[in-house]
C-alpha cells in the first residue's frame, strides 16, 4: 500500500504578485498560540496589538481580516515575530486559510487582491 504524502504550503506560496521591493511586507507581532501556515488571513486584536488568525464572530478586532502570514509559524504560548503581506498584492485564493467574502472585501480595501 503506497501513501500519499502532501507537500506543504511554502512562505510565500500564494502570492501571485506583489509591489516592487518588498513594499507589500511588514514585521507584525502574532499572538501565542496554534502553529499557522503560510497563508492565514489575521486580524488585528485592539486589545494587544497583536494579529491572530481572522475569526469573523470575534469581538476584540480579529473579525477584521487586516493582513496574510507571509511564512509558517509554529505553536508558542509567547507572542511570535513573523512577516505578513498588509497592501499591494495579488494572492492565490486556493492558498488561503480562513478567507470568507467578509475577510476577501477588507483585505481589496488593503490593496490586497483575491484571484
Amino acid at each position: 500500500m503506497s501513501h500519499i504524502q502532501r507537500e506543504p504550503v511554502h512562505a510565500g506560496e500564494f502570492l501571485l504578485s506583489e509591489g516592487a521591493g518588498q513594499i507589500s511586507r511588514e514585521v507584525i507581532n502574532v499572538a501565542a498560540g496554534a502553529a499557522l501556515m503560510p497563508g492565514q488571513v489575521l486580524g488585528l486584536v485592539t486589545a494587544t496589538g497583536f494579529f491572530a488568525p481572522y475569526n469573523p464572530v470575534a469581538t476584540n478586532g480579529s473579525e477584521d481580516a487586516a493582513c496574510i502570514l507571509f511564512g509558517p509559524l509554529g505553536e508558542s504560548d509567547v507572542t511570535r515575530r513573523a512577516r505578513a503581506v498588509v497592501r499591494l498584492a495579488e494572492v492565490s485564493e486556493a492558498h488561503l486559510t480562513g478567507l470568507d467574502p467578509t475577510a476577501e472585501q477588507a483585505l481589496a480595501e488593503r490593496f490586497i487582491i483575491v484571484r
